[in-house]
């Protein structure tokens, strides 16, 4: 079945767009981040994004998914996935203060790699030749953005891979929540977890906000929450298959905010290694919809 049968082209647009613009305000919202880390740390990031979030997230919920969409039948499971969001963001952030912001990025995009390994691993699903071809030449464009024993490796390098790591777990975390529970359950309480699993990490390294950067903080809540909305409305709009492979373009803004900003200018190797995980990952994705088509 073709895709202008089951979704418009206006219908396909509109889920690129808000893909594309969700992506850009999530790459606004790492750069933020990075600009914080000099100052604070990540675990305080994390907590004051999400205690400004929340209520945002709480009436998104509300409006898009209805009262239904404030109860969960299944708590300890997001509870769990605050987890590994926390594990995840906390990891990235700190990255930031060691790398630039296109390396970091880069590095995430192995995430759909370790989703198939861990799918067929872990969870014992059928993966064929096709996929796992797909996923080891993932790993070899990690390796060639990292290079372990050379000269230029950086231990850093491991955060954000470890970093995909759990956000791969985290999504498929997704399979432990009620199937009654809509997407905006989802999100709302993956807010609301991570602000109550920092919270208690809080005393341990708060450091007083300074006025100046209470911008920058609220601007780290409006680009993540708006971000995050959008890329999820994207699905609605057109088929994963379509609208996934965008998410890539999180590297065009990357690298420009990281120019603009810090002046980084990611090396040959950063740029020839995200263009063979992007080209795994996309692989990957079309492979899994043809898979169910």
């Amino acid at each position: 079945m073709s895709t202008v049968t089951t979704h418009s082209q206006s219908q396909v647009s509109t889920g690129i767009l808000m893909m594309s613009v969700g992506v850009a305000s999530l790459c606004v919202s790492d750069a933020i981040a990075k600009a914080l880390t000099a100052d604070y740390s990540p675990i305080q990031i994390i907590f004051i994004r999400n205690i400004i979030a929340l209520p945002f997230a709480a009436l998104i919920a509300l409006q898009l998914g209805g009262r239904s969409a404030l109860v969960s039948h299944r708590p300890m499971a997001h509870l769990l996935r605050g987890v590994l969001w926390l594990l995840a963001a906390g990891l990235f952030f700190t990255s930031f203060i060691y790398l630039g912001l296109a390396e970091a990025t880069t590095l995430i995009f192995a995430m759909p790699v370790f989703v198939t390994a861990i799918s067929a691993l872990l969870l014992k699903e059928q993966v064929g030749w096709r996929r796992w071809t797909a996923v080891l030449a993932g790993f070899l464009g990690v390796l060639v953005v990292i290079r372990p024993g050379f000269g230029t490796f950086q231990a850093a390098s491991l955060l954000p891979l470890t970093t995909a790591f759990f956000y791969a777990l985290l999504m498929l975390s997704a399979r432990w929540v009620d199937p009654r529970e809509s997407v905006w359950t989802l999100m709302l309480y993956l807010v609301g977890a991570g602000a109550l699993l920092s919270a208690l990490l809080l005393p341990f390294v708060w450091v007083p906000p300074r006025l100046e950067d209470i911008w920058l903080f609220l601007g780290i809540a409006l680009f993540g929450t708006a971000g995050i909305t959008l890329m999820t409305q994207a699905f609605r709009f057109a088929p994963a298959a379509v609208v996934a492979p965008f998410d890539y373009t999180a590297l065009l803004w990357a690298t420009l905010l990281g120019w603009l900003l810090w002046e980084e200018i990611p090396d040959v190797a950063t740029y020839v290694g995200a263009v063979i995980i992007i080209a795994s990952g996309i692989y990957i994705v079309l492979r899994e919809r043809q898979q169910e088509a």
